[in-house]
């Protein structure tokens, strides 16, 4: 890697993105759609490009001099298909467009476990997609588009489809700081989950390695949302959690987001965002992480949830969706 673009440089995942890049001495092009979040990164050695999914102008001038893409960039939301396709979908596709046009030689796509429809055997190379969420179909359309395209630019691509991603700038751990945390479902279908900082670090190493394929990724030990807040219980005692049945959520979750989409805001609270967040969706340990040859720096919740608070105490973030400046 030279010259390395990283959209969704102001979102959870992509800050942690663009931080290693800048501590390895890269200084990568950081793509940022609202300015105002710009200032998040004006301590990282890094350059800024103002720039839009929906602007394939601006989309050409941030790949010029670029060789390798890592895209993170897009409506991170359980909503309707008409509302997540424009940027996960078109907006993709713009993107890989202007790649190809300006000799991008590497791509890598962030996914999700959502494009599968839950299972409870581990997920692995073998499993078929089959989305149930307009969310996972999106993705899955546009893993589909991006991998056709680099194949006729002779452009090396992956995906990976990420796993729940938690981290002291992820929105529930914002809820959690706030004192109360409400839950949609027992908890008892097991998940596959992965730090931010492990997640940050197989999207760097793909770009680094060249890695082609798509791949579903997690931690070491897939665990259930109930062994997940224990853990937050733990070590954490303030930490209060609220049940309530799913089907009741999913009623409520119509109004929330009928209400936001009212006032014109992005919003999680979803009936799709409560039927994913009760999937099974464990994957098999070790996929991409022994292609890569790399080992996580937290290999379950157990080691990564007390990293996580320790980091909560340093500073206080504001999640893209909560911030409507």
């Amino acid at each position: 890697m030279q010259k390395v673009l990283v959209t969704g440089a102001t979102g959870f995942i992509g800050y942690e993105v663009a931080r290693i890049l800048a501590e390895e001495g890269l200084r990568p092009r950081l793509l940022v759609r609202r300015m105002l979040r710009g200032g998040l990164l004006s301590h990282l050695d890094a350059e800024l490009a103002a720039g839009d999914l929906l602007s394939p102008d601006s989309l050409k001038r941030a790949v010029r001099g670029v060789d390798t893409v890592i895209h993170l960039g897009a409506r991170a939301s359980f909503e309707p298909y008409r509302y997540v396709k424009p940027s996960i979908v078109d907006g993709s596709a713009a993107l890989m467009q202007a790649a190809v046009e300006a000799g991008v030689s590497c791509f890598v796509y962030t996914s999700s476990l959502l494009v599968y429809s839950g299972q409870q055997q581990p997920i692995d190379e073998t499993t078929r997609a089959n989305p149930i969420s307009d969310y996972g179909r999106a993705k899955i359309e546009s893993e589909q588009r991006l991998t056709r395209m680099a194949q006729s630019a002779d452009m090396a691509f992956c995906a990976l489809r990420l796993s729940h991603i938690y981290g002291a700038r992820d929105l529930l751990f914002e809820k959690l700081r706030n004192g109360r945390l409400v839950t949609p479902g027992l908890g008892t279908n097991i998940y596959a989950h992965l730090h931010v900082v492990d997640a940050a670090r197989l999207l760097v190493e793909a770009a680094r390695q060249r890695f082609q394929g798509v791949r579903a990724v997690g931690d070491d030990q897939p665990a259930s949302w109930r062994e997940f807040f224990a853990v937050i219980k733990n070590h954490y005692p303030r930490f209060q959690q609220v049940t309530v049945p799913a089907s009741l959520a999913v009623a409520g979750a119509k109004i929330l987001q009928s209400w936001s989409h009212l006032r014109g805001r992005q919003t999680l609270e979803t009936p799709d965002g409560v039927r994913s967040w009760n999937l099974n969706l464990p994957v098999k340990p070790g996929l991409l992480w022994r292609d890569l040859g790399i080992t996580p720096k937290y290999p379950t919740i157990h080691e990564g949830i007390p990293a996580v608070l320790d980091d909560c105490v340093a500073y206080r973030w504001i999640h893209p969706v909560r911030d409507h400046r």
